[in-house]
This record gives structure tokens, C-alpha cells and sequence, in this order.
């Protein structure tokens, strides 16, 4: 018996010794094999156009292909509801928007909580801006807040989607400058920029990245930045104008919730080593977005900063609904 104890103890070390080492092995061979990443939106989107930034990227610093996919609907509610459904070993990886993923469960049952999406990195956020036509008679953004003031509710804005980074920053906006206006949602940013463009709002609730597609169609009032971006050099920040504000949709990308720990950092890492590269970067920067870095083990500071930031505009959407 003695004999048989001793030899089953070295097995028994083996096998706990594999045990122990199997999340560092898979950790340092992920990814061996193409990772689909789900994009909650419709294509075109700005979730989708940074997905598309990223992918050749990703295949640069890991040798492996990414494949995009799409699952819209609800604001990205849906897919994010299905995420901890998908098998947790990171080759299901899923684009992750906030304010949407903190302020939709605040506000109702969506099928899933803050802390099942919970990021493995934050890699920029799309500015908040206010936009209105060329030919608006508000030039400047103090125009919009006296007519505002002067007519509360009939300044209308648009926006993409109710319970949105969009609809958010309108609640906020209205908080600091001391207006009521009227927020109109509409299926996504595009039909938001129309529906500005077809003067059916005075004023679209909306980001930097629409106003560059929409070029010389609109004059943009004020931008959510701490200093102008060079695609607006001439556009003054909201701090600039005597509002402490900046925001926007930041995005993330995040994988199920039960996925080892080692891959979650591996991940973190992947991401990071692209938006460390100048040319995914200058990409960013020309089209409106401000890259950041928010890795996995930031990442629970970043949304008790964003829930703190949020919180009397929930309040105030939730009394209004």
C-alpha cells in the first residue's frame, strides 16, 4: 500500500501541475485560430468602422484573422444579453459600448447587467458634438442656448436611439446650460444627421464622426474634447466655452464573462499593441475618434467613474419616463 501512496503522489503532483499551467499555456498560444468579433450594431456604424480599423491589425500582431459579425438590436442590447452564452475561450470577442451598456439596465430589464459585459480593454471614445445645418441660424453655441431658454422644449435635438450615449448627453447638456429642449431618437446616427439635414430637429445630439461624413452640410457648435481635434481645429471645446464637459461613446471590446483570466489579459494586451501603433492611431485621429487606453486591470475604475459621471442624468431620465 506504502508502495502504491508513493507512486500515485507523483502522479497526482503531474496532473495538478498540468492543471495549474494549462491557463498560461492556452493564454500564450491564443489566439491559434481565427476569433469572431460581434459587432451589437448594424454595418457602418461607428462601432463597426472601428471593428474594420482594428482588423488588419490584429491579424499584424497575432498572426490570426478576426471575422466580423453582426447582432443589432435594442442599442446593442441584444447581443450583449447573449455574450456569456457563447463558449468562454476567447474566440467569441464583442465590441462593448458605454454610456448604452450602464445606462439601459439602469433604466430596465435588457437581459443582462453592467458587470456581464464587464471590457477587457477601453480603446477610444467618439466626442460628443452638437451639430445643425449650414445654413442654422444659430452660429455659435451660446445662439442655441438663448433660443433654448427662451423657448423651452421647441429646440429639438436628434439623436441615435433612446437610452443612448446621444440621449444621454442631451439630459446632460440640458443640466448645464439651464435649458429644456426636445430629444427625438431615431434608428442610428445616420437617419440622425438626416433627419437634421431634412430640418425636421434644429439640432443633432451626435459626434465628431458625423460631422466629418457630413462635411460642409452642417456647422458643428461645440465638441466634448479636453482640447479642439484636428479635424475641427477652428471648432471650440465645450470647456472652452465655460462647460466641463467631456464625453461620448466610449467603446471596448469584451469576451464572456467565465473566459480565463489569462486570456482576458492576453486580450487586454492585443488590443493595447494596436492602438499603440501610430498608423491605427492617426487613422483614429483623422476620423474623429480619440484613442484610448483602458486595460482590463483599469477597467473596473473606468465604469465606477462612468456610473459617478451618469448618475443625475439617469435620474433625471428616469423622472422623465
Amino acid at each position: 500500500m506504502r508502495i502504491l501512496a508513493a507512486a500515485a503522489a507523483p502522479a497526482a503532483a503531474l496532473v495538478l501541475g498540468a492543471a495549474l499551467l494549462a491557463p498560461a499555456a492556452i493564454a500564450a498560444d491564443y489566439p491559434s485560430k481565427p476569433v469572431t468579433y460581434i459587432v451589437p450594431y448594424n454595418p457602418g456604424g461607428e462601432s463597426d468602422v472601428t471593428a474594420r480599423f482594428q482588423e488588419p491589425y490584429f491579424k499584424e500582431v497575432t498572426g490570426e484573422d478576426v471575422v466580423i459579425q453582426y447582432k443589432p438590436g435594442a442599442g446593442g442590447a441584444t447581443a450583449w444579453a447573449q455574450l456569456n452564452g457563447f463558449e468562454a475561450d476567447g474566440y467569441t470577442i464583442m465590441n462593448v459600448n458605454f454610456p448604452h451598456a450602464i445606462l439601459q439596465p439602469a433604466m430596465k430589464d435588457v437581459g443582462y447587467q453592467t458587470e456581464d459585459v464587464r471590457p477587457a480593454f477601453v480603446f477610444h471614445y467618439t466626442p460628443d458634438a452638437i451639430l445643425v445645418r449650414a445654413d442654422s441660424p444659430y452660429q455659435t453655441l451660446q445662439d442655441l442656448i438663448d433660443d433654448a431658454k427662451a423657448n423651452p422644449g421647441a429646440t429639438t435635438f436628434s439623436g441615435s436611439g433612446t437610452n443612448s450615449a446621444n440621449h444621454l448627453a442631451t439630459v446632460r447638456f440640458d443640466q448645464m446650460a439651464g435649458t429644456k429642449s426636445t430629444y427625438i431618437p431615431f434608428k442610428g446616427s445616420a437617419p440622425s444627421i438626416a433627419a437634421l439635414l431634412g430640418g425636421q430637429v434644429k439640432a443633432a445630439m451626435s459626434y465628431t464622426t458625423q460631422g466629418i461624413k457630413a462635411g460642409d452640410q452642417v456647422r458643428v457648435l461645440a465638441i466634448a474634447t479636453e482640447e479642439r481635434v484636428a479635424a475641427y481645429p477652428d471648432v471650440p471645446t465645450f470647456k472652452e466655452l465655460g462647460f466641463d464637459y467631456v464625453a461620448g461613446a466610449y467603446r471596448g471590446v469584451t469576451l464572456p464573462q467565465d473566459a480565463p483570466a489569462e486570456v482576458r489579459a492576453r486580450l487586454s494586451a492585443i488590443i493595447g499593441e494596436i492602438n499603440a501603433k501610430p498608423e491605427f492611431r492617426q487613422k483614429m485621429e483623422e476620423n474623429g475618434y480619440v484613442v484610448t487606453d483602458i486595460p482590463h486591470d483599469q477597467v473596473d475604475q473606468f465604469i465606477a467613474d462612468r456610473r459617478a459621471e451618469y448618475a443625475s442624468a439617469i435620474e433625471a431620465l428616469k423622472a422623465a419616463n
